[in-house]
Parts: structure tokens; C-alpha cells; sequence
């Protein structure tokens, strides 16, 4: 089970890397897209973490180029600032899971190990959002369609621009 790890933060991919070494995965790790790419044509491995983040690239535009090179592997995103348009985004350009920093190694390895259900439906969940996690996916969207405008963004929610700019700095609540 050949795992790529491509995270900006060195501490963390060593740190996932030793992990899941011991759960019995080969790891490499890549730091920016370019060793991404350069890695993952070397190693052609079964699965791939991906941080959205990385440094002032964006991983989500690695994910069309890895999907293109690794049609069978296994993508889970990473994300510190999780909202419904860029996972929705995500699974578009083939990423197969989206998970939210930080994430407990339980959850990981279930999302390694998960693969693809073809025929059965999705469960729903009932789970009913809070209005302060609405909120924060609602910006999160108008965000994403003004291309990360915060100005227009802010127009566009009869919001002012510093107030948009503080709520965006924190990091989104919980279910």
C-alpha cells in the first residue's frame, strides 16, 4: 500500500508519515506541487493525502493532474478551513474524500481504507446544521463564486468588508 503525503507543513507530513508507516503503508512525502507531480510518477501510489493548502498554492488544482496520472488511487483531501463548496468542489476534480484538520488517525485510516461503493445509495444524515455553521458555509459559498473576491463577497451579503474579513480568519464551528 503505497501512500503519498504532500503537505506544506513538515512537522505534520513526517509526523503522518510515521503513523501510517506503522499501520502498513509506504510513504513518501512531497512538500509542493511540483514534487507532487514528480512523486507521484515515480512511486504510482495507491493513495494520496492532499492538504488544500499548500503554502500560497492551492491543492485542489493538483487534483485533475494526480487523478489524470493515478486513475486507480485513493484521494483524500485535507483541509483546515472546511465548507460544503470547496468539498463539493473537491469531489468534482476527483478528489474520493474530505476531511478536516485536525483529524484523528481513526478517521484517517478509515478514509484510506474506504473504497468506493458503486451501487448502494448514500446514507442521509439528520444531523441539522447550526445556524453559525450555515453562516459559515453560506460565505464560504458566495466566497468561492466571486473567485475569493472579499470585497464583492462582502457587497453581495449586505456585510462590511473588515467584518467579512474577521469572521473568515476564524476557523469554521462545528456541526
Amino acid at each position: 500500500m503505497k501512500l503519498l503525503i504532500v503537505e506544506d507543513d513538515i512537522n505534520l507530513a513526517n509526523t503522518l508519515a510515521r503513523r501510517l508507516t506503522k499501520q502498513g503503508f509506504t510513504c513518501e512525502v512531497a512538500h509542493n506541487q511540483s514534487d507532487a507531480l514528480l512523486t507521484a510518477r515515480k512511486l504510482l501510489p495507491d493513495f494520496v493525502l492532499l492538504d488544500m493548502k499548500l503554502g500560497d498554492d492551492n491543492g485542489l488544482a493538483l487534483l485533475k493532474p494526480l487523478r489524470n496520472l493515478l486513475a486507480q488511487a485513493h484521494i483524500v483531501l485535507l483541509t483546515g478551513f472546511a465548507s460544503i463548496a470547496t468539498a463539493v468542489e473537491a469531489m468534482r476534480l476527483g478528489a474520493n474524500d474530505y476531511l478536516t484538520k485536525p483529524v484523528d488517525m481513526t478517521t484517517l485510516l478509515k478514509a484510506l481504507n474506504t473504497k468506493p461503493v458503486t451501487s448502494a445509495p448514500s446514507a442521509i444524515d439528520d444531523a441539522v446544521m447550526s445556524p453559525e455553521r450555515l453562516e459559515w458555509e453560506h460565505i464560504q459559498q458566495v466566497l468561492h463564486s466571486n473567485n475569493g473576491n472579499v470585497s464583492v463577497t462582502a457587497r453581495q451579503l449586505n456585510m462590511h468588508r473588515r467584518t467579512l474579513q474577521r469572521k473568515l480568519q476564524k476557523k469554521p464551528v462545528q456541526q
